[in-house]
């Protein structure tokens, strides 16, 4: 089977930034615009740490792309989440582009499992509560739009699966677009109507 993202990110040995990881404290959505801006700063802050790991080793590896904003368009795409949490999560992290402080990671590794390896990794992995295993699995199509769209405007960006071993040398050069606002809004404009 597989490993799944995080099982990936340790058996590389490499430092990795973590996915986010609940607190308690995340806003609800009583107030959209607030509720935008804590993601949008939350999102930053694993951006700033991948940059200072790329800095420190050569390469910043994410468990999750730091960008994120496809999670909203996704849970939009399926009616989990209303189409203003994106709208509001764009435009925050439009700001977050401008100020340099979110961008497009330069290589995303796209691993969408099957249903059934899902269930597989969610019964054999003990140290992962997946309390939203249902709606992650419903995710799965959104996700493979969202990216596909991502590569197809800047093909290269997104590779499909995680390779057996992580070879930082054949990894293509730093990225010098990775704030490009225009692609932001090229990808947003080639996805489908929310």
């Amino acid at each position: 089977m597989p490993p799944g993202k995080t099982m990936w990110c340790r058996a590389t040995g490499e430092q990795f930034v973590a996915e986010y990881g609940p607190t308690g404290q995340e806003p609800g959505g009583s107030d959209p615009a607030g509720q935008a801006t804590y993601w949008a700063h939350v999102n930053a802050q694993r951006w700033s740490q991948a940059l200072a790991l790329e800095g420190a080793t050569g390469v910043a590896l994410c468990d999750s792309d730091p960008l994120k904003l496809h999670y909203s368009w996704c849970l939009a795409a399926v009616g989990a989440a209303p189409v203003t949490r994106f709208e509001h999560e764009l435009a925050a992290v439009r700001r977050m582009f401008t100020q340099r402080r979110l961008g497009f990671a330069d290589v995303v590794l796209l691993s969408i499992p099957n249903p059934q390896q899902l269930l597989r990794q969610r019964t054999t992995d003990s140290t992962r509560r997946r309390r939203h295993f249902d709606l992650h699995a419903r995710l799965a199509e959104p996700l493979a739009e969202w990216y596909w769209v991502v590569d197809r405007l800047d093909p290269g960006r997104v590779l499909g699966g995680f390779p057996l071993e992580l070879d930082t040398a054949r990894l293509p050069p730093s990225r010098s677009d990775r704030h490009d606002g225009d692609l932001l809004d090229s990808v947003i404009d080639e996805l489908p109507a929310l």
